[in-house]
Order: structure tokens, then sequence, then C-alpha cells
């Protein structure tokens, strides 16, 4: 059976603000008086203590070389993020240009939204839903064995 052109991966996730932990998004620290903890994930366990406050591109390097290993390559990435402060606005630049430099894409194939939740009850937390396409890597081609000629 051959692997399909395209994949899609949904992420969400979200953590709650946690004095003393530094808050980042996308590898890029945001300076903010409550801040969420990085997430571990299932590769990770919280109750291993290597991955405590590690730093979150650690934990993207491994997904990349999974998705690598699987046969694909990062087609784009769109994210939402849910959170009330900080503002996200005056950094998604920076985030948008660190998360392409880590996927090895353009930064036009980074998006990055922030909405308010409001009414929603998590003024204390951070929430961020993402979107993954995943490319089917070509694989280099192979020269055609040389032709001999007839003496």
């Amino acid at each position: 059976m051959t692997k399909p052109p395209y994949r899609i991966g949904f992420g969400w996730d979200s953590h709650e603000f946690v004095a003393g932990v530094p808050l980042k998004i996308g590898g890029v620290t945001i300076a903010y008086n409550k801040v969420g903890a990085p997430d571990i994930g299932t590769l990770f366990p919280p109750s291993d203590p290597r991955w405590k406050g590690a730093d979150s591109t650690v934990f993207l390097e491994e997904a990349l070389n999974r998705v690598k290993a699987a046969g694909y390559a990062i087609g784009n990435v769109d994210s939402s993020l849910v959170l009330l402060a900080p503002k996200i606005g005056p950094h998604a630049g920076n985030i948008r240009g660190h998360v392409a430099k880590l996927l090895g894409i353009v930064v036009d194939c980074v998006g990055l939204k922030a909405k308010t939740p409001e009414g929603m009850g998590t003024d204390h937390a951070a929430i961020a839903n993402v979107v993954v396409l995943l490319e089917r890597a070509t694989a280099p081609k192979k020269a055609a064995p040389a032709k001999k000629l007839k003496s």
C-alpha cells in the first residue's frame, strides 16, 4: 500500500499559567507576569525529571524526526491561540519566523492567530490549536543505467 500524498495533523493543548515558569509560544519567550508550563506530551512523560522545564524545541525536533522517518515533510502549519493575555500581536512576526526556521519552511507557510477566551472561564490559561499539513516526501530520482554502445 502506498502512502497518501498528504496527511493532516491536528493538535490541541492547554496549560494553566504558573508563576515562575516562562511563557514560550513557538519557541519564543514572551514576558508575562503569569505564565504557562510547556507541553511535554505523551512521548515525554511529566513524571520523567529529564523533561521538567525543557525547551519545547526538543519536542518539536523529535516530532520532525518522526515525520521525516515516516517519509513526510511539513507543508504548512496553522495555529490559533486562545488566551486573555499577553497580547500576541506584537510577538506574532517573531513567533512565525522562529517556527518557520525550526520547521525548515518559509514564513508564509506558518499561520498564527490569537483570540481571547470571552466567557469560557479560562482567563488564567493558554490554549493552542494547531493543524499541520504533511506532504509525502519525494524520493530522489535514481539515474537510469548507462546504455552500452555497440562496437
